[in-house]
């Protein structure tokens, strides 16, 4: 994602926050300053909203220390001002796996609203709780809308809908009596009800209740069709699918080479070779770049991808689609008993798993 800024690394975790967040921190100020604050009320509220990202952070650690035990990787945390985002490696499939390390986000939030409760006294009554929270963030309510933040993130996180925390909680609990597959479609129906009654709410109160649920429903159909696709590959290794005839190009060779096979050949992924040895990928996107911004005279070894990724052919398929499709123009690298037996790729992968799909649907209309 571009526009990234590190902040730093915690247990190995690279830390980052988006430059959008300034703008954040600008249009509290702004609006604050409408308002008739003076600079220490508008201090105190951009402080508060640094509170809550810390918070979104510690949340995010939640679910990434967690994974961290059952041997899952986080590759990042990134903080965007509409919340956090912790990149696992891959997600747990066990059940109580996914359960534990679900439910360890929103147990951060729970945790954080309990402790505040020792520098807080919750108001007797409404007239009181008004009171308390007309005047903005001020030093006497700071903790309290800390307090009631960590329990709104908490619980809001909790809801069984897929991108949230509940979602995946729901789907662990189904997968202790169900296959995972059948979890998630009951899962992703729950959390599209649930969407749907968002709209619903939304369309008589608040529009921003529109905007969850239509982002709850497209998230639960991503999820589904993410885990239909794993589904399908189950049982296959990377030996079904490797593209065993592969196209090699010069290092020291020339866009305009790449240009003529292009157009040439139904080839769009090349192995680039130096004194018979690889060095590089190089795919149609990187050549149409390179024409257009450098021209056809430009080398090669100035515009491939240098990053070599290798896989053994005895791989599952299930466990490299994630890393194809992370970075769709990427080109694997297939050996056997350590030589080159092919390469893999998005496309080869997408087309592999709709006729596999085609087939399921065949034989399970033939079953009726």
């Amino acid at each position: 994602m571009k526009g990234l800024f590190k902040l730093g690394t915690i247990a190995g975790i690279g830390i980052f926050i988006h430059w959008t967040f300034t703008l954040l921190i600008a249009f509290i100020i702004f609006i604050n300053y409408r308002n008739g604050q003076n600079s220490i009320q508008i201090a105190w509220s951009v402080l508060f909203i640094l509170c809550i990202f810390i918070t979104v952070l510690l949340h995010e650690l939640g679910h990434a220390l967690t994974a961290k035990r059952y041997n899952i990787k986080t590759k990042d945390i990134t903080l965007l001002p509409i919340g956090g985002i912790a990149r696992l490696e891959r997600l747990p499939e066990n059940p109580l796996e996914e359960l534990v390390v679900a439910i360890a986000g929103p147990l951060v939030n729970f945790a954080l609203a309990f402790i505040t409760l020792f520098f807080i006294e919750i108001p007797k009554d409404t007239e009181e709780l008004l009171v308390l929270m007309s005047s903005g963030i001020n030093a006497n309510n700071f903790f309290f809308n800390f307090y009631i933040v960590n329990l709104t993130l908490g619980v809001f996180n909790l809801i069984p809908a897929f991108p949230m925390d509940g979602g995946r909680v729901l789907r662990a609990l189904l997968s202790f009596r169900m296959n995972r597959n059948t979890a998630t479609q009951i899962a992703a129906r729950v959390g599209q009800f649930i969407a749907l009654c968002f709209i619903l709410i939304g369309i008589v109160t608040n529009p921003i209740l529109i905007l969850i649920g239509l982002f709850v429903i497209f998230s639960a159909q991503i999820e589904t069709e993410s885990v239909e696709f794993k589904n399908l590959l189950k049982g296959y290794t990377v030996r079904d699918v490797v593209m065993k005839e592969y196209q090699t190009i010069e290092a020291d060779d020339t866009i305009k080479k790449a240009i003529a096979i292009l157009l040439e050949s139904e080839h769009r992924k090349f192995l680039v070779t130096q004194n018979n040895k690889l060095v590089g990928t190089l795919n149609k996107n990187q050549i149409i770049r390179a024409l257009s911004e450098k021209g056809e005279e430009e080398y090669i070894y100035n515009v491939m991808d240098r990053s070599l990724v290798y896989i053994d052919i005895n791989t599952q398929l299930e466990k490299v689609i994630e890393q194809l499709y992370e970075k769709k123009g990427s080109v694997l690298i297939v050996n056997e008993n350590n030589q080159l037996a092919g390469i893999l790729d998005a496309d080869n992968l997408s087309e592999f798993i709709l006729i596999n799909s085609i087939k399921a649907k065949q034989n399970h209309a033939n079953e009726y």
